[in-house]
């Protein structure tokens, strides 16, 4: 069997994929909703959705940390990566021993698309069209905003955000929200000088990779006064597997957090 991944990459199977290692938590998370636990072999240190299966598959390292010996000791039938969240040298590595599939994903059109690909390479395709029907259905309830210059940031010292042509710009949109970069780099490093310069009326603390939290809010606040800041899950604004069944009701309450604080900023005017 031959399928194709998100790269454009011929990936060849003999048989349904029984030992499965997953180098990408929203992935792991998506194939445990697909019902393939038992199939799971081995996931990162950071797939920690859902939690009985943090705890009882083994752990292969980190998404950019990857363990190659213990990846050998499970024998896996297929590995799945991502362009993005893991390293291409590892990549490159991988497979020239073992099935990897790899997806490449910068929009929520390219999410559905992943879903349904890997319920064809996985036999589950019937599970993968019933959560992006879900998903379609959840993200047609979103209450935009009229276009809220906003920042999301991903990193501290430097900080780092989220430009266009990242999935995060992408959910960002969906709420209504107006990226102020205009960056071609798609994480690009800012000082306090530049974050001021942008003048977003909302900036984004996301929860991760770096854990913003409540202290951070302040040191926001003394770069740029006028600025609305939010605390974030990033988990719904990053994670492009079954997650996003979640994503468009936290999104209205981000909507709602924004428009009590400017209650001109109404999906009216749209």
């Amino acid at each position: 069997m031959v399928y194709t991944d998100q790269m454009m990459r011929e990936v060849r199977l003999q048989k349904p994929p029984s030992r499965i290692v997953s180098l990408v938590p929203s992935i792991t998370e998506l194939l445990y909703d697909l019902g393939l636990e038992k199939e799971i072999a081995g996931i990162t240190k950071f797939c920690i959705h859902p939690d009985a299966l943090f705890r009882n598959k083994k752990r292969i390292g980190g998404t950019k940390t990857i363990d190659f010996l213990k990846i050998d000791a499970l024998n896996p039938d297929l590995i799945i990566a991502n362009k993005e969240e893991n390293l291409k040298e590892d990549i490159l590595a991988l497979e020239k021993n073992y099935p990897v599939w790899i997806s490449d994903i910068k929009s929520l059109a390219d999410a559905v698309s992943m879903i349904e690909m890997l319920g064809e390479v996985t036999g589950k395709i019937f599970e993968a069209r019933e959560i992006n029907n879900n998903i379609i259905r959840q993200f047609s309830l979103i209450n935009p905003l009229p276009g809220i210059p906003a920042l999301y940031l991903i990193w501290r010292d430097p900080f780092m955000a989220a430009a266009p042509g990242t999935f995060i710009n992408d959910m960002m949109q969906r709420c209504g929200f107006i990226n102020v970069l205009t960056d071609e780099s798609r994480y690009p490093s800012l000082n306090a000088a530049a974050i001021k310069e942008l003048n977003p009326s909302l900036i984004m603390l996301s929860s991760e990779p770096y854990p913003f939290s409540e202290k951070h809010i302040n040191e926001l606040l003394e770069i740029l006064p006028g600025s609305r800041v939010e605390l974030v899950d990033g988990e719904y604004f990053s994670w492009y597997g079954s997650r996003l069944k979640g994503s468009p009701e936290y999104f209205n309450s981000i909507i709602s957090k924004v428009k009590s604080i400017n209650p001109e900023a109404t999906s009216d005017e749209t």
